[in-house]
């Protein structure tokens, strides 16, 4: 019983942030709540994001502790909730612009288009998140999975670059911890010394 009710309850977790950002559009639906909307949904779909592919170098570091074991389980829905953030927060920013011409317009700016690239490699991701797909795609699935780096690097740049590079700070904060974690997994299955066999 339990297995079945655990994923709404883990989606419920998971869209708190999202209820706090409704509730503050409701209580001052203007264009300041929406511009203000703009970053806590960007933010989320970056920490979802991160601590999904933080799953697998976890469990290479701590060996046999359930808490990574359950990230890996779980790192599907973490994946989903980002994609959904960031679908959000692009709403809420076409929403803050209002035209066309106005997004046409910041287009060629740096951390506009890194973000646009990193939504539409978000999209694919998304659609074959489901049991369905990692059959039907086989090991194409898991290729396809390995854009996510792709999208990671650029929600890094458009993050930091955000206000003239004013959100470096917050962005390597966030994302330090993953690129230690990614080196460590480099070095571990293909850098470091391995005792010879005799």
């Amino acid at each position: 019983m339990f297995s079945r009710v655990y994923p709404y309850w883990f989606w419920v977790l998971l869209s708190l942030p999202g209820l706090a950002v409704l509730n503050s559009l409701i209580n001052a639906p203007d264009s300041k709540a929406i511009y203000e909307a703009l970053h806590p949904t960007g933010e989320f779909a970056a920490r979802f994001m991160i601590i999904g592919m933080m799953a697998s170098p976890l469990a290479m570091v701590f060996k046999g502790w359930r808490g990574p074991r359950w990230l890996q389980k779980n790192r599907r829905y973490l994946g989903v909730a980002a994609f959904f953030y960031a679908l959000v927060h692009t709403v809420l920013y076409l929403i803050d612009l209002g035209t066309v011409q106005k997004v046409m317009a910041e287009l060629p700016r740096f951390y506009i288009w890194t973000g646009w690239i990193a939504f539409v490699i978000f999209v694919p991701l998304a659609v074959t998140s489901s049991d369905y797909f990692v059959r039907k795609l086989g090991r194409k699935w898991k290729t396809l999975q390995r854009t996510t780096y792709a999208a990671a690097v650029l929600t890094l740049l458009h993050w930091a670059a955000l206000h003239d590079w004013g959100g470096l700070g917050p962005a390597m904060v966030h994302f330090v911890p993953l690129g230690l974690l990614k080196a460590y997994r480099v070095w571990y299955w293909y850098l470091r010394p391995r005792s010879k066999v005799t």
